[in-house]
């Protein structure tokens, strides 16, 4: 038995839904009167963790052995909860192997403050459900959140990739109701948001029905959330092409609040590849996308991820991808080494890519992507554009802030966290734009 912990902290690894996830998993205990708290220091750690990367559950176990390590040269023994998709796809294995005190999968974190008062009073502290909905009706009032702030709007995914485990760790596709959405944005823009990114497995996927009964997409949302005063912004991610209509595309052309940027991953060049992953494009159909999306806003930057050495993929295969790279020039991509997650096809299939055929394609690949980066930044240069300022720099006076392509842009200025800046971009760096600050010439 532990006593009741008084301070905690929040350690989140992994896509933006955990960042959103982790955050209000902090607002929770922070409603019940914890203190937050460095991980060094703090009497409950709570690990919101992924299962996408590589061994991610040994490095669960790691972080944890590290925690108690540290913990122990302090004479302490903090409580440790184990949250995300590895706890959802653990379950009891977790608290067996690692002696952990409370496991709360994605789907059941509103338990969390019920959990850990379980665990204190030495009882068995493990919920992997997955009612969807219910969480989102038992968590705290957003009171206080930065410029830029994320906004889940649906979760789950049906798509069933070959190669990956969210179907299994985050379940069904299951889309918010439209009113509980539009009540958060405004909360959010309330407490301070400037701009709203729209999180989603699948997030062009959601579907909803208005307050006159009117059925809609992602795009009818969006329109609704254009409405919404004191937002300046609004994005979206991450898509999926099957999902990508024409009427989302048309609202990149119609709503200003909408950036112009598309993440939209593709995963391979490769129609044999995409067709063993189980992707439902082709290559095709997803350029034929691309193109409709730039008629509609010519200015958009585009964004995507991909996986080298996915099984059987052969020199030609991967050339395909090369050259689909060479056909879009990304603004910006993910890109990552094929690893097999346990009890999904792939990890079973023949043909498995010896690792250094990986690195190779992969350092290859790479070096296309951060050219078109670059290219695609340098274009920039020489334009004037809005920046939302969402922190200080590390030079004295300087600001940090996105442009409306998600580029980040450092300049010097007295405008504040939460400020829109009109700045002329002068110059591109390797990860970031230089901005100068217009002066405004009174009338």
């Amino acid at each position: 038995m532990k006593s009741s912990p008084k301070t905690f902290a929040v350690k989140s690894f992994g896509c933006q839904m955990n960042v959103y996830d982790g955050d209000r998993m902090a607002e929770l205990m922070a409603a019940q009167g914890l203190t937050p708290a460095d991980a060094a220091d703090a009497d409950l750690v709570v690990l919101n963790t992924c299962h996408i990367r590589e061994k991610a559950t040994e490095k669960v176990y790691s972080d944890i052995g590290r925690i108690r390590k540290d913990a122990g040269k302090q004479g302490r023994a903090p409580m440790i909860a184990i949250a995300g998709c590895v706890a959802q796809a653990e379950g009891a294995e977790i608290v067996r192997r690692a002696k952990v005190d409370v496991v709360v999968g994605p789907q059941a974190y509103h338990n969390l403050p019920d959990l850990v008062a379980k665990a204190a009073r030495g009882e068995a502290a493990l919920d992997t459900d997955m009612p969807v909905e219910t969480k989102f009706g038992h968590l705290p009032a957003r009171r206080r959140v930065p410029p830029s702030a994320f906004l889940t709007v649906q979760e789950g995914c049906d798509k069933f990739c070959t190669y990956c485990v969210v179907p299994y760790t985050r379940g069904a596709e299951v889309s918010r109701p439209w009113g509980a959405i539009v009540d958060e944005a405004q909360a959010l823009v309330d407490a301070g948001a400037r701009e709203i990114t729209l999180l989603g497995q699948n997030v062009n996927a959601w579907t909803g029905t208005d307050a006159r009964g009117r059925d809609g997409g992602l795009d009818a949302l969006i329109r609704e959330l254009d409405t919404v005063l004191g937002l300046a912004r609004i994005r979206y991610t991450t898509s999926h092409p099957n999902d990508m209509t024409q009427k989302l595309i048309d609202a990149h052309a119609d709503v200003e609040k909408l950036m112009p940027f598309l993440h939209l991953p593709v995963q391979a060049g490769s129609d044999r590849i995409l067709k063993a992953m189980n992707r439902s494009h082709s290559r095709d159909s997803y350029l034929r996308i691309l193109d409709r999306v730039r008629a509609a806003r010519p200015d958009i930057a585009l964004s995507g991820d991909f996986i080298v050495g996915f099984p059987g993929e052969t020199d030609a295969d991967f050339a395909e991808t090369l050259s689909l790279v060479d056909a879009v020039g990304y603004a910006q991509a993910f890109s990552f080494k094929y690893s097999p997650r346990p009890g999904t096809p792939a990890a079973g299939m023949d043909d498995q890519i010896a690792p250094e055929v990986m690195d190779d394609r992969l350092q290859r690949l790479q070096a296309a992507l951060n050219r078109d980066q670059s290219a695609f930044n340098a274009g920039v240069v020489g334009r004037t554009c809005d920046v939302l300022i969402e922190r200080k720099g590390k030079l004295p006076g300087q600001m940090l802030g996105k442009s409306p392509w998600l580029q980040s842009v450092h300049l010097i200025t007295d405008a504040g966290v939460g400020d829109m800046v009109e700045v002329d971009i002068v110059r591109a760096d390797p990860n970031s734009l230089a901005g100068m600050e217009r002066v405004k010439i009174a009338a």
